[in-house]
């Protein structure tokens, strides 16, 4: 009997912790701790994933992407000793999305030897994600004109922000924009593309080039065609004899480009030296007061007469208002 009452006090006992016990967290408050839990260990580990688990959705910054293989070659002998950046992917969990690194990952995917990539993942959503992108690049090596001009149309294509914005990531003017986003404009993203970054070549020379498509209103088609082949050949040429002087592939194209479009008309100016004048002396009550000269740019009027010189000027304004409506209220005569 002892035993018994023994057992029911002890099951009095659950009953009662049972009831004061709080209830089970909701599953979106276990997903939510977990994803912090999650985020905190991200921010202090550098991860070893599967380079084919990363996918690369940002907007090109970069049109020339350099020597993978040589990278490649690199990574394999010594390591990769610069993690990459990637962040979670918002819909798959077991894949990530780049943010910045794209040569590595591609060096690393070529390899028959690495099967992972040391990887940093950071909790960033897509502004910020882009931002990273650019400060991390800008920082290794600035981008050519052209490269800023591109990026900064696929971002205002893709609602990253307004001109202002762009020009604030792209530390630029907003005049710079509106120009850059004017010569890809005129000569076609494509055709800019199959030139390349053109390094060295700057605003005037790619302005003039847009100015001469647009003027001669020629085929984009045909251009790119001549830049493929161009930097082919220069390409070819590099490899080939990589101790010559044959140019960067990319000068190569846009010289090809540059050299089948001509040169926008100038507008024709006459000389100033060589602008018809007239003169004729200005005489009142047989006194000489000066000279008027007329040109094209306007009338000048030289008075010799010091004293009346001082007193016109000080009253200029209102003799010259007085005479402006006599002339507005002219009869036909």
């Amino acid at each position: 009997m002892t035993g018994k009452k023994k057992r029911l006090s002890m099951l009095d006992t659950l009953a009662a912790a049972g009831a004061t016990t709080p209830p089970a967290p909701s599953m979106m408050t276990s997903n939510r701790a977990l994803r912090a839990a999650r985020d905190a260990v991200d921010s202090h580990n550098v991860w070893e994933l599967d380079p084919w688990s990363i996918d690369d959705t940002r907007l090109t910054d970069r049109l020339d992407p350099g020597d993978i293989d040589d990278l490649r070659d690199a990574i394999e002998a010594n390591g990769q000793t610069v993690p990459i950046l990637v962040r979670r992917h918002p819909s798959d969990e077991a894949r990530y999305l780049l943010v910045y690194g794209r040569r590595r990952l591609e060096a690393i995917r070529s390899s028959d030897k690495l099967t992972k990539i040391r990887a940093l993942v950071a909790t960033l959503d897509d502004d910020t994600a882009t931002r990273a992108q650019i400060s991390e690049n800008m920082a290794r090596r600035d981008l050519s004109y052209i490269e800023k001009a591109l990026f900064a149309r696929e971002l205002i294509d893709n609602g990253f922000g307004t001109q202002s914005q762009v020009a604030e990531v792209l530390t630029v003017a907003k005049s710079a924009i509106s120009m850059a986003l004017a010569v890809v404009d005129a000569v076609s993203p494509d055709l800019a593309r199959a030139i390349g970054p053109a390094q060295g070549v700057g605003r005037p020379r790619w302005e003039t080039l847009a100015k001469g498509v647009e003027a001669a209103g020629i085929d984009t088609g045909h251009l790119i065609a001549l830049a493929e082949a161009a930097r082919s050949k220069a390409e070819t040429a590099l490899a080939t004899q990589p101790a010559s002087d044959t140019p960067d592939p990319s000068l190569a194209a846009f010289d090809a480009v540059q050299a089948a479009v001509p040169l926008p008309e100038k507008e024709d100016k006459i000389p100033k030296s060589k602008e018809k004048t007239s003169t004729r002396p200005l005489d009142v009550n047989g006194q000489r007061l000066g000279v008027l000269r007329k040109s094209g740019t306007g009338l000048r009027l030289d008075i010799s007469d010091r004293g009346f010189a001082d007193w016109l000027e000080h009253r200029a304004e209102s003799v010259l208002q007085e005479l402006h409506t006599r002339w507005k209220t002219r009869g036909e005569d």
